[in-house]
């Protein structure tokens, strides 16, 4: 609330993103920037890297009418940019005083950077982001938020693992990835979906992250995981997700209807995928007034 911030000279944003449309820091920050403006507050952002780099994205952005707290601007999945410069952003789209922000730029980053390439040491921005290799396949791993698959929360491997009873372990990890290797596996959520169930699934292993692509690939494996779900099990979250009851959690996270539609009838992604790939090559000049390295 406005009333919050009355008392302050400043607000201070020192958050550690993970490069992926839907971590919602960088939303928060959005938040806090615009309550501040209002409230006539001043703020300061101290920028970090994106632990995936700068350069590549993935996912085109969303469609019109799915904005929210998982996409709050319309910016790729994988979107190549820092808190920085997502805030810069927010301050020329939303036309905002310039000096309502100062921002502390990064020394000796630049966009081909993967986290452990600065030498700086990985602490986890929330429980289920324990290391970089959780980060690097979240853009496609998130995505089983809103499923009824298990993105194998309380485990140590979160969204590396997934599946769920049903799942044929060995035929999905069948499937070519290129850029990672596909360990089948049985494991076991200790909460929320299927928790304290043993659930077939695999495990992804990054193998080679410049041929890696996180948000395709993993769109391809949760289709074929639910298209082996017997009749009786809904492959949707359908639950509040992020304060949102309206719209599907799927769909908010892919922006848009097209991609749950398409797992429904059990069509090919093949198309899907090459749109989404060109949607995200469009973003990469639409960003580019706002980039700061």
């Amino acid at each position: 609330k406005q009333s919050d911030l009355k008392e302050l000279d400043v607000v201070v944003v020192d958050l550690q993103d993970v490069g992926s449309r839907y971590y919602t820091y960088v939303w928060t920050a959005a938040f806090m920037l615009r309550g501040a403006v209002r409230a006539g507050v001043k703020v300061l952002a101290l920028d970090r890297p994106n632990p995936l780099g700068g350069e590549v994205v993935e996912g085109r952005p969303q469609r019109a009418g799915y904005r929210s707290f998982v996409g709050l601007y319309d910016v790729a999945v994988r979107h190549g940019m820092t808190l920085g410069e997502i805030l810069t952003m927010v301050v020329r789209v939303e036309g905002l005083p310039p000096e309502a922000l100062t921002l502390v730029p990064m020394e000796g980053w630049s966009r081909s950077m993967h986290f452990d390439d600065t030498g700086l040491p990985w602490v986890l921005p929330s429980p289920n982001m324990p290391t970089l290799d959780t980060a690097i396949v979240y853009p496609g791993g998130c995505v089983i938020e809103g499923t009824t698959l298990s993105e194998a929360r309380g485990t140590t491997r979160p969204f590396e693992l997934f599946g769920a009873p049903h799942v044929d372990a060995r035929a999905i990890a069948a499937m070519e990835v290129p850029g990672a290797v596909l360990r089948p596996c049985a494991f076991e959520p200790t909460v929320r979906k299927h928790a304290e169930t043993i659930c077939g699934g695999v495990q992804v292993h990054v193998t080679d992250r410049d041929t890696f692509r996180s948000y395709p690939t993993y769109l391809r494996l949760i289709a074929a995981m639910l298209q082996q779900a017997p009749e009786d099990v809904f492959p949707w979250r359908t639950d509040e997700y992020e304060y949102e009851t309206l719209r599907p959690a799927i769909d908010l996270l892919t922006g848009g209807p097209e991609y749950r539609q398409r797992v429904n009838a059990g069509d090919p992604l093949d198309d899907y995928l090459i749109e989404d790939t060109e949607g995200a090559r469009r973003f990469l000049e639409i960003r580019r007034p706002w980039l700061l390295y």
